[in-house]
């Protein structure tokens, strides 16, 4: 019995440590993306993730809500504090601050 119990513990943090990359793989893409919409960069091309929640999606299944964190850039010198939330796979809201152009 405890084997059993042991292999469905080992499989189920398997199955989050998968799904936790493949969220932060979409996490990346989408927050380059916003960056790119605004002529910014997406700085150390990376996201963190700061909070994980459960949630209903719009078809009232529970899925894991995932708040991300990141940086841009327009110049490379300043950075802004941005953020993204996914509920699964989809974005559910996002955040780029205000900022001024840089002059050429």
């Amino acid at each position: 019995m405890f084997e059993i119990l042991l292999l469905a513990i080992t499989l189920l943090i398997a199955w989050y440590w998968f799904d936790a990359v493949t969220k932060r793989d979409i996490a990346i893409f989408v927050g380059r993306e916003l960056a790119g919409r605004y002529h910014l960069q997406l700085l150390d091309d990376t996201v963190a993730c700061k909070k994980i929640g459960l949630a209903r999606n719009s078809n009232g299944q529970v899925q894991l809500k995932r708040h991300y964190a990141f940086e841009v850039s327009a110049d490379g010198r300043n950075r802004l504090d941005c953020h993204l939330q996914l509920l699964g796979k989809q974005l559910q809201s996002w955040h780029i601050p205000p900022y001024q152009q840089p002059l050429h």
